[in-house]
């Protein structure tokens, strides 16, 4: 990045240095940690297993026209009976052609993301368990525990359930628009980044996808990098436990699942970064096998001079990458909804 604005974005002061020394050609040679050797087993019996449950969708209509959307209220089940809630836009006039699961950060959501360009579409923003809509005891809506919630247990970490709310959610998109089989996409920021990772190694009903600033990318080396949020309340635990908590995180490695994913995948990495380490982002977008793209942020997680130039490119960038998914769909729906 320029040195002035380079400069500026310093000014934030952290007890470490939120580039980690890195330069963009280190960053794009970071790669991935050595696999449990069962690492596809692991993942594909979870599939599976999720593609045998009915979510039973239900929605709800909230508001019949807010900034051109229909926003209703949709719940559906997850694995282990889980109530997932969130929110579903759909276009007030035109044909649905697409449509797009939207996961969010570790901060939860409020509402649904209207700025989204994606105007013939369905949007389904998914409450991820445990956090916003979709909160229930014991787990903790606060980031810093619900991350670390049975992070002992390989078969029950928290992020575990958290990839599946992903495979129900497309089951519960296809349950209400099946039309839309081969023009789904998924998008996910931060936290939603690395669950999209997890998921879309396993999932072929998705057909593109979009991690911008994603977590959870080569766990051992995510461990030894000082950071804020969430990341430092896992590697203050994995001081206390490190064999058994490393032991579970290799199978929550969102770039080794990355190496897995055949769909194209566009990424959002950013230089600085004081939450999620940039070598971690890196790591995602380099494992990618197949077609990708790359939109290089200047920072992530802090709020720095050309943020808006940025996220308004980045928008601009997504509404072409996703455009092929309109294409040449058949029979196509309205913006009318059965409630249920």
């Amino acid at each position: 990045m320029p040195d002035d604005d380079k400069s500026i974005i310093e000014t934030i002061k952290y007890d470490f240095d939120p580039t980690y020394g890195y330069s963009l050609k280190q960053l794009l040679a970071v790669k991935t940690p050595k696999e449990p050797v069962d690492f596809d087993s692991f993942w594909q019996k979870r599939y599976q297993k999720s593609l045998t449950i009915d979510p039973r969708p239900q929605t709800r209509i909230l508001l019949e026209n807010s900034m051109g959307w229909q926003v209703f209220e949709i719940s559906y089940t997850s694995t282990g009976n889980f109530p997932i809630r969130g929110w579903l836009l759909l276009p007030v006039s035109g044909e649905i052609k697409r449509g797009f699961i939207v996961g969010h950060g570790y901060g939860g959501r409020d509402g649904p993301d209207f700025h989204q360009p994606f105007k013939d579409a369905a949007l389904l923003f998914p409450c991820f368990r445990g956090l916003a809509l979709s909160s229930r005891p014991p787990i903790s809506t606060e980031p810093c525990w619900h991350v670390l919630h049975d992070i002992d247990q390989r078969d029950r970490y928290i992020l575990g359930g958290c990839v599946e709310d992903v495979w129900l959610a497309v089951s519960a998109m296809l349950s209400l628009f099946p039309r839309l089989a081969g023009h789904l996409g998924y998008l996910g920021i931060s936290f939603g980044g690395g669950i999209g990772a997890l998921a879309l190694a396993w999932e072929a009903r998705i057909s593109k996808g979009h991690f911008n600033m994603p977590t959870f990318g080569n766990q051992p080396l995510r461990l030894k990098l000082a950071t804020n949020g969430s990341g430092q309340s896992v590697q203050r635990y994995y001081r206390a436990h490190k064999k058994q908590t490393l032991k579970v995180l290799r199978y929550y490695d969102a770039a080794l699942a990355a190496k897995r994913i055949n769909m194209p995948i566009h990424c959002a990495c950013a230089l600085f970064d004081p939450c999620v380490a940039p070598p971690g982002q890196f790591a995602i977008y380099n494992a990618l096998p197949r077609e990708k793209q790359l939109f290089i942020l200047e920072a992530g997680h802090c709020i720095y001079p050309k943020q808006v130039q940025q996220e308004s490119g980045l928008i601009k960038q997504l509404d072409a990458f996703f455009a092929p998914l309109g294409e040449q769909l058949t029979d196509m729906y309205t913006g009318d909804l059965d409630e249920s």
